[in-house]
């Protein structure tokens, strides 16, 4: 299955927009009341897509959608997010330059993060056989794992850093 990139971007602005709460008054309710806590991952659902790279050097794109089950929660800061091979792991680093937007989910609104990696070469020196990925939402250590089957990630240069970058939470859905 193939993932198709959305420009969110644009998708983001205007959901942000159509979700403003609109009463107008105050109703002796506090900011945290309004954002709700921070969601955790025993209350929202996991769907993994993935657009995976073909061959070695090529990049793929993992896609984590979270879709909120419970009472209204927030997303402040970036997924944690660390790639295991065996009992070696290594942790994907925040996309550089961008920055992590506060989003408010009501109960079913969805968010994704995506995870881009250069594929390695199978068994290469300069390679993580990544088999299993686990995830964290800000603010929790308690995390989601899934299985890895998109192939080896590269390594970068002479490190044990692995080719892979994750992006900020990106709101999703209508």
């Amino acid at each position: 299955m193939r993932a198709t990139p959305i420009t969110v971007a644009a998708l983001a602005a205007a959901l942000l927009l159509t979700a403003c709460d609109g009463s107008g008054g105050d109703s002796g309710s506090t900011d945290k009341d309004k954002a709700g806590g921070a969601c955790t991952l025993d209350a929202v659902g996991v769907q993994v897509a993935a657009s995976a790279a073909p061959s070695a050097g090529d990049s793929g794109n993992v896609t984590v959608t979270l879709t909120n089950r419970g009472s209204k929660c927030t997303l402040n800061g970036f997924p944690g997010v660390d790639l295991y091979a065996g009992n070696v792991s290594s942790t994907v680093l925040a996309t550089k330059a961008a920055k992590a937007q506060k989003l408010t989910l009501t109960k079913d609104a969805t968010t994704s993060f995506t995870i881009t990696y250069v594929r390695g070469e199978a068994g290469g020196k300069k390679s993580l056989p990544v088999k299993t990925v686990k995830f964290t939402l800000p603010g929790s250590t308690a995390d989601h794992s899934f299985k890895w089957s998109y192939g080896d990630v590269a390594l970068k240069g002479d490190t044990s850093e692995p080719n892979a970058s994750v992006t900020p939470f990106q709101q999703a859905g209508d």
